[in-house]
This record gives structure tokens, C-alpha cells and sequence, in this order.
């Protein structure tokens, strides 16, 4: 069984390829693809070959952790069922080509255990699930018994900027601000503005969490913190990141770095939609066939434009 993958050769070059998938395993199932998404962050770190060295990491690899498709064959001990559309967070099942994450393309070998069954009614919009469960965590944690501050900084209106502000509003708060410093990406806020950080001039804020992936802004976000504040570093950063002790102390500024989500994470995000409590409508851009997946890449890391590039694989030669 083949497969059609994008893959990144090496820094800057991508292509098209079929690739031979291994015999399922029990608990294992089949998934084909309908969408996948293009992540500016992680997946330009790869492209342009900055990614700090990750397990997994290496060229040449099939990138993409944001796949969705439809169960297609089960093995004796998994739980899913065939035409089960699923969220597919990545995979590891193209022999030499490594996987990371290993989402963008045709078809797909994966635990059963890793698949996360989706309502038909989200059909592309599915591909923004880890960004979502990735938002959530950042405030919950993972379902931990003391969730953390909401936000009310968040630095950055990407689509995880986005996601955060509206978990603000599906909360019930209000009272927070969002920065951009693109303007191309200030507008579409609902229930909440956006502002450039220089027209702000509050220096009391309780929970900044930075989404922008901005590895020079951590002084600056320090210096706008009330005493006892925390920053949380929720987006993902190549360069070290440093700071000037003194504001800090001065401040007894608490830092927390927010990892990738956990299943109670993805389960909670998964509630909210379904109770029609979160929206995940205008996040989506750009959509291409999987065949353009040069131009696709490239315009999803250049762009401000476009917040999220999918991949459509439904037709794919």
C-alpha cells in the first residue's frame, strides 16, 4: 500500500512522493485523507531549517501534524470503525523518511489510539483541532486541578491568537486586549479588540501569554507585568530566549512555558464545539489541491494574508 506525502528533502525543497506505508499492526487503522493543514510555525522551522533537533528530526521528513480523513480499514483490536471521519495528529509510518510529524499526505498507517473521531458537520475546519486543544492547554493544562490565569494579554492574532481570545469570550471574559503589529492581521476580532503595542500603555497585566513566537519580546512583556504576573510562553521559538533579571525580579515575574495538548485537552475543545460554545469559522484562508503543495507551502509562510493553508488530498492524482 502507497502512499502520496509531502516531502522536505532537505532546507527549502519540497516535494511530491509516493511512499511505500508498512502492514497494519493490531490496533492500528487506515486513515485517507481529506485536508491537511500547513502550521507557520513548527513546519517553517523545518522548512527552513531551523527547527531545534526534535526526536524524530531530520531530513529528508513528511511534515504536518493537522490531517484529516476517513477510516478506511481497522485492525482486530481497534476501537474505530470504517468511515469514521478523524483527526489525525500526525504519524510515523514511511520506513526511512521520517515522519514529524508525518500528517501531510494521502494516506496513512497510525495507532487507533492516536485518531480523534470529529463531527461531520466541522468537515475542513477539523484540521484546526490541535491548534485549539494547543490553545486550551495552555490555560488548563491538561485538566489539571488548579487551571491557570486566562489571559488578559495575548501577543499575537494568528489563529492561535485567535483560538485564545475566543476561549476568553466563550468564558465570559471581556476585559483583555490582544496585540498585532501587522495590521493585515488586526481585523475579524469578535467580542474583543485588537490593538499595536505601542497605543497600549497598561503595565498591570496579570497573565500575558505570548503566541507570536517572538524569541527578543520576553523583556518587554516582563516590563508590562503587574507584581506576581506571569508570562506564558504559548507559542514555539528557534532562537534562545534571555532575559534581564532585574524588571524581573523587581516584579517577581513567574515565566511558564505551555506545551503541545494532551487528549483531556482535545477532548474539552471537542465539547465546546459541540455545544456550539467555540467557533473555529474565518480561521481558514487558503485552500489548495495537495498537487500545488509548493506554492501552498510558500504562501502559507509569506502571506500575512493567510492564516491557515490546508491541503485538500480528496482528488489527488
Amino acid at each position: 500500500m502507497n502512499t502520496l506525502a509531502v516531502v522536505i528533502d532537505r532546507p527549502e525543497h519540497l516535494s511530491l512522493a509516493q511512499l511505500r506505508l508498512p502492514a497494519m499492526e493490531d490496533g492500528d487503522v487506515v486513515v485517507e485523507v481529506e485536508w491537511s493543514g500547513i502550521s507557520t510555525g513548527t513546519e517553517r522551522l523545518i522548512w527552513t531549517g531551523t527547527m531545534p533537533m526534535f526526536p524524530g528530526m531530520g531530513y529528508p521528513l513528511v511534515p504536518g501534524y493537522e490531517a484529516v480523513g476517513r477510516v478506511i480499514a481497522v485492525s482486530p483490536q481497534s476501537t474505530q470503525w470504517i468511515g469514521q471521519r478523524v483527526f489525525v495528529p500526525g504519524a510515523r509510518c514511511f520506513g526511512e523518511v521520517k515522519g514529524l510529524f508525518g500528517g501531510s499526505a494521502s494516506r496513512l498507517v497510525v495507532p487507533g489510539a492516536k485518531v480523534v473521531p470529529v463531527e461531520e458537520k466541522l468537515g475542513e475546519q477539523a484540521v484546526l483541532l490541535a491548534l485549539a486543544a494547543t490553545a486550551y492547554h495552555s490555560v488548563a493544562g491538561g485538566g489539571q486541578d488548579v487551571p491557570f490565569a486566562p489571559p488578559d494579554l495575548i501577543v499575537g492574532h494568528g489563529v492561535l491568537g485567535r483560538l485564545l481570545a475566543r476561549m476568553n469570550v466563550a468564558a465570559g471574559i471581556t476585559d483583555f486586549t490582544v496585540w498585532e503589529t501587522n495590521p493585515v492581521r488586526a481585523d475579524s476580532a469578535v467580542g474583543y479588540t485588537v490593538t499595536h503595542p505601542d497605543e497600549d500603555k497598561r503595565r498591570d497585566y496579570k497573565a500575558i501569554y505570548d503566541v507570536s513566537g517572538d524569541s527578543g519580546l520576553l523583556d518587554s512583556l516582563i516590563a508590562r507585568l503587574a507584581p506576581g504576573g506571569e508570562v506564558v510562553l504559548a507559542g514555539f521559538y528557534s532562537k534562545p530566549l534571555s532575559l534581564n533579571f532585574a524588571p524581573a525580579f523587581m516584579r517577581e515575574a513567574r515565566i511558564r512555558v505551555a506545551a503541545e495538548w494532551t487528549r483531556p485537552d482535545m477532548l474539552a475543545v471537542n465539547a465546546l464545539l459541540h455545544a456550539g460554545r467555540l467557533s473555529l469559522d474565518g480561521l481558514l484562508t487558503h485552500c489548495e489541491p495537495a498537487e500545488q503543495a509548493g506554492s501552498a507551502y510558500s504562501q502559507a509562510f509569506n502571506d500575512a494574508g493567510c492564516l491557515k493553508m490546508v491541503l485538500d488530498w480528496r482528488h489527488h492524482a
